[in-house]
């Protein structure tokens, strides 16, 4: 590629982003702003024209909503891309809204994203090609558990051993590190989203009533749990009876909404108990020190670190702003990318800048 003055200007103008490019939320941290995004991952498109109408909370507002030549759309499934161009439009979109208030007219960022640590190389290249075509003059990978640990400040470039559990909207990423290595690690396909789904699956099964992902996520945050709270709660579902095709509100209690999800974390209790399986003795010892450390927004499930200690007979703790891990690894990055560098994967540079 040829040198282009223009683009190497307007990069030496834009700003350095770190992105969380998550199944059911993105965020976007500038580096010397912190976290300037934090909006859901969706995004309203008319049908024929495939034009983007709305991205973000609004586009979320419009879902189970919209008139018939609109559709709103999630375009990452399970952490990875499953729509190119919607995506594309989406990072632009984001891209533009974190350079609102410089002067930059068509900004062309260096950007760091996250990706599961269970990506292929199709999938890798998929997040890399949408964040270039999106605008960002460089782009670089780092996995999903390696930003949060980053994020959560654990000591990954010691000796010493620590372990981070990355719950996400798409995926549960585990990984034990020593000595800036992952010594152990596992990616797993179930998180936020299949918990909304087994809540779905439940309460039609159980009261024939069929209730929207909205409502479902409600549901969960609000009275959603791992272990026996110390006072069980009840919530309103609303939805439409399947046998009457009527509207109908009934009252469920967190410890249906328990059983609902007991599978989901059952598996996810499962694979940790299997990864920790695998760590030398030497490592466990220092996690039994150190514990567990959670991050993502599904670890904020009720009672779950609870359950975990109970479960792996260790101190399982949840990190501070867990939600914004992911971006604040991905943004000390950027702040120190001679010595954190090493951490990327995936390191494409775009030759003639």
């Amino acid at each position: 590629m040829a040198f282009n003055p223009l683009n190497w200007l307007l990069g030496l103008f834009s700003l350095d982003i770190g992105i969380d490019l998550g199944t059911a939320n993105t965020l976007v941290n500038v580096r010397g702003k912190g976290i300037v995004i934090n909006e859901p991952s969706w995004v309203a498109i008319e049908k024929k024209t495939k034009r983007t109408l709305a991205v973000g909370a609004e586009a979320k507002q419009m879902v189970g909503r919209t008139p018939a030549n609109v559709i709103a759309i999630r375009p990452l499934r399970d952490g990875v891309i499953s729509e190119f161009d919607i995506t594309e439009s989406m990072l632009e979109y984001f891209i533009a809204k974190a350079h609102e208030q410089s002067l930059v007219p068509v900004p062309r960022p260096r950007i760091v994203v996250g990706i599961p640590s269970g990506a292929t190389e199709v999938e890798k290249r998929a997040v890399y090609d949408a964040a270039m075509a999106a605008g960002a003059r460089e782009t670089y990978l780092i996995e999903e558990p390696t930003a949060a640990a980053l994020g959560a400040d654990l000591p990954i470039g010691e000796v010493r051993g620590s372990m981070i559990v990355d719950i996400g909207g798409g995926t549960t990423e585990m990984a034990v590190y020593s000595m800036g290595g992952i010594v152990v690690s596992r990616s797993l396909r179930v998180a936020g989203d299949e918990m909304d789904q087994d809540i779905i699956n439940y309460i039609r099964n159980k009261y024939n009533l069929l209730i929207g992902e909205r409502m479902s996520e409600r549901v969960k945050i609000t009275i959603g749990s791992a272990y026996p709270l110390k006072e069980e709660k009840t919530t309103s579902v609303r939805g439409r009876n399947l046998v009457s095709g009527l509207p109908e509100a009934i009252e469920v209690s967190s410890v249906e909404i328990r059983e609902a999800l007991a599978g989901s974390v059952k598996i996810i209790v499962d694979t940790l108990r299997d990864a920790i399986d695998e760590v030398p003795p030497e490592l466990i010892a220092d996690l039994m020190e150190e514990g567990i450390a959670l991050a993502g927004g599904g670890s904020q499930l009720q009672g779950l670190t609870d359950r975990l200690s109970n479960e792996l007979r260790m101190r399982v703790w949840l990190t501070d702003d867990p939600m914004t891990c992911v971006a604040r690894g991905a943004g000390l990055i950027l702040d120190d990318f001679d010595t954190l560098g090493r951490f990327l994967v995936g390191l494409e540079r775009t030759p003639g800048y």
